[in-house]
């Protein structure tokens, strides 16, 4: 079958769709853009002939086996729970697919059947996870080709404006699921530093953190990441003492975070707020609500001033205000994000930037040591795509491209840490100008 004739669903028009489209559609797929939104489908699909928008919810199960089986490769852009059933149906129906997604329990346990159905299903292929994975092990094979072996890896990632739109006081605006980042921010963390193992639980999750300095782009706050222990195995870094995975924000950042997490706007119980205001849900957050300033009541409960920074961001994003709440029935993180999204967004011609550094320390056997960085700053496109949805997108697109091709073809359940993975999609991102610039230098023995 010619690549032209070959058929493509996409699942999911949201905010990483746009690059996929277009990378795929220019390489002459027939592409099928699947969405519950048909409005956002038609969008994203408008300028190409070849792409077909198409209004579909993915709990149809019996419609969604049909629609795989009638493509040739699924590239899932879905939120995460439905991934495995994407994933089962097309191992069902002997069909490829990408997702930018962790590999979750689930999906492990259909390595096994994939790779006996011969099924290709490529994961963790978008920035973080993906990128991250793939310009890491480019690292690490170079030095193991020398003869040498990785003793400290520190990995900062971070979506934020850029510099010229870093204009609230949050110093953060959303170009991805609001919710699945404020979600981040109550998982644990856990790292190995120095060869000691070290436990952030989620609600000491903005109390853990420091400053760090990318070059190029100024300092950041950075902490933990979910568990970096597990990237010791997916890396073969069985040798290293430091493994540290970070998330990068702007300062003011972390504690600010920390106060709302600890005042209750991240709890997901579920109550009515119908006709209720900001001031309501907030005074109903306190232990004390009995102080008529509402803004002076949550200061007093953070044991701070009332004109600290901190509580002017929390009156700056309206949470002592009486505004009506818009959601009727929800939860506090729900009615945050709701708020975070209607006041933290990129207007038009805003542009974020995204920052991936890692910073390694390479041993070798003659007593050598090197230090080697590898970092990654992308700037979306004033009026086209944002710098997230391309650094997701578009690994995302081309690793779909070298499966169709055939130019990969290995069964099973993959991350792109196999150089036939990372090798072509890194260099086919330089050529869209999103490349990782390494830097070594010999340190003193």
């Amino acid at each position: 079958m010619s690549l032209t004739m070959k058929k493509i669903l996409i699942l999911g028009a949201g905010f990483v769709s746009k690059p996929v489209v277009k990378y795929l559609a220019e390489k002459k797929y027939n592409i099928t853009l699947a969405d519950i939104d048909l409005q956002k489908a038609k969008e994203s699909a408008a300028q190409y002939t070849n792409v077909s928008p198409l209004q579909f919810d993915i709990k149809d199960i019996a419609k969604l086996s049909q629609f795989i089986e009638n493509h040739d490769l699924v590239v899932s852009l879905l939120p995460v729970a439905f991934h495995t059933a994407v994933a089962e149906n097309c191992v069902e129906n002997g069909k490829c697919m990408v997702t930018t997604s962790y590999v979750s329990e689930k999906m492990k346990l259909l390595d096994k059947p994939a790779k006996h159905a011969g099924v290709v299903i490529i994961n963790e292929v978008g920035v973080d996870p993906g990128i991250d994975h793939m310009s890491a092990m480019r690292v690490i094979h170079k030095v193991r080709q020398k003869g040498g072996y990785i003793e400290s890896f520190m990995s900062y990632c971070g979506g934020l404006p850029s510099p010229d739109f870093n204009d609230n006081p949050f110093g953060y605006k959303f170009s991805w699921s609001p919710k699945g980042v404020l979600t981040a921010g109550k998982s644990d963390g856990k790292y190995l530093r120095d060869g000691e193992v070290i436990y952030v639980p989620g609600d000491l999750l903005f109390t853990h953190y420091w400053i760090t300095e990318i070059p190029g782009a100024g300092d950041f706050e950075a902490y933990p990441n979910r568990n970096s222990l597990n990237y010791i195995d997916k890396y073969n870094l069985e040798k290293a003492e430091t493994m540290f995975r970070g998330t990068l924000r702007n300062k003011g950042w972390c504690d600010t975070m920390k106060s709302i997490t600890e005042l209750g706007y991240l709890d997901e119980s579920e109550a009515d707020w119908k006709g209720k205001t900001y001031s309501d849900l907030s005074r109903n957050l306190l232990n004390n609500g009995n102080i008529p300033d509402l803004r002076k009541a949550v200061a007093s409960q953070l044991n701070m001033e009332a004109d600290s920074e901190i509580i002017e961001r929390m009156e700056w994003l309206g949470l002592f205000s009486d505004d009506k709440i818009k959601i009727g029935h929800g939860s506090p993180l729900d009615i945050l994000t709701d708020r975070m999204t209607e006041k933290m967004v990129y207007l038009p011609g805003e542009t974020d930037m995204l920052i991936l550094s890692h910073h390694f320390l390479a041993k070798y056997p003659e007593g050598k040591t090197e230090e080697i960085t590898s970092t990654l700053i992308d700037y979306g496109v004033p009026g086209g795509n944002s710098s997230m949805s391309r650094t997701v997108g578009y690994p995302a697109a081309i690793a779909a491209d070298l499966i169709a091709s055939g130019r990969f073809k290995t069964p099973g359940v993959h991350i792109p840490v196999l150089p036939e993975l990372y090798n072509p999609i890194l260099e086919e991102l330089e050529k869209l100008n999103i490349s990782c610039k390494e830097e070594s230098r010999l340190l003193m023995k």
